[in-house]
This record gives structure tokens, C-alpha cells and sequence, in this order.
């Protein structure tokens, strides 16, 4: 039996929970996420609380058993508390903006770069060198700020790029010339 698997999903007041035709759909007070189960697993409501079963101990089953458990908390988490990433920009005139509800990104490049997110993601410009993307589902903020990240990479010489709040960013020496 699968460790993450078998826990039980706690589900908090104001949360709303449906299961119906193998889908699992949950309201909370931040938005609402549905997640189809695919006939591996079965989802169960039961005295406040969700759980994850499997129908069998194939190994298919077993293997969804953990995955389907994790996202259902996901979902459960994401609709009354949101997933949130931070990134940085480092880099000399390397900075973000906000304009008309996209992310504009000067990043050392000829041009601007314009991002639109996807419905759903909020992202705010608290400096400019800090961005905040944020939402609901916690998929769906890990691939958008992969994707502004994708941009301009953190290089290891001197560091310069957009990276995730406390990453590390090992850094190279560089040429040491003829001496």
C-alpha cells in the first residue's frame, strides 16, 4: 500500500467537494479545480475527509494510487490557501514591469518581451526585480514561472538572468588569460 496514498485528505470548512463519473471537482473560497480520475483510482468522501483508493494491485493502479492522492491535496490546498513562486532578476538594466495586464520584460535582449499568462495566474511586480506568480492550481504557477524563467536562464559567470527565489546559481571562473 502506498504511504502518501492512504492518507487522508482533511477538508476545510468552506471547501466544497463533488465526486461524480470518475471526476473529482473542488469549490473553495480562491477558485475551483476539477481532476479526472480515469477509472485508476476511486475517490471517496467520507466524514470530512477524502480518500484515494485503488481498485486493484496492478501496477498501473499502484503507481496512480500516490500520484491521484497528492494532486487531490494539491487541489484542496490550492483552493483556500493558492500557490505562489518568486523569481528574481539580476543583471545590470535587466527589470520587469506591468502593463495592461501583461508581464513586460527587459532582459537585455534588442527588444521587450511581452508575457501574457493564462487564465487563472496572477502575477504582480512588487520592484523591479522581483516577480511574484500566483494561483490556484499549483501546476499551472510551476509552469508559468518555468516559462518566464525560460527567458533569460541564470548564466554561471557572472550570475546574470531570472531565477527562483533561493536558488543556487554554482558559479564558473571564467578565462584566467596568458601570463
Amino acid at each position: 500500500m502506498s504511504r502518501i496514498g492512504k492518507l487522508p485528505i482533511p477538508i476545510p470548512h468552506g471547501v466544497d467537494v463533488k465526486v461524480a463519473d470518475g471526476k473529482l471537482a473542488v469549490k473553495g473560497p480562491k477558485g475551483a479545480l476539477e481532476l479526472d480520475t480515469r477509472g485508476h483510482v476511486a475517490v471517496r468522501v467520507e466524514g470530512g475527509q477524502l480518500r484515494v483508493e485503488r481498485p486493484d494491485d496492478e501496477r498501473q493502479s499502484r503507481a496512480f494510487h500516490g500520484l491521484y492522492q497528492r494532486l487531490a491535496s494539491n487541489m484542496v490546498k490550492g483552493v483556500t490557501q493558492g500557490f505562489s513562486k518568486g523569481l528574481e532578476i539580476q543583471g545590470v538594466g535587466y527589470r520587469a514591469q506591468l502593463e495592461g495586464g501583461g508581464l513586460v520584460l527587459f532582459l537585455g535582449y534588442s527588444h521587450s518581451i511581452k508575457y501574457q499568462a493564462p487564465p487563472g495566474i496572477k502575477i504582480e511586480v512588487p520592484d523591479p526585480t522581483h516577480v511574484t506568480v500566483s494561483g490556484v492550481d499549483k501546476q499551472l504557477v510551476g509552469q508559468v514561472a518555468a516559462n518566464i524563467r525560460k527567458f533569460r536562464k541564470p548564466e554561471p559567470y557572472k550570475g546574470k538572468g531570472i531565477r527562483y527565489v533561493g536558488e543556487y546559481v554554482r558559479r564558473k571562473v571564467g578565462k584566467t588569460g596568458v601570463k
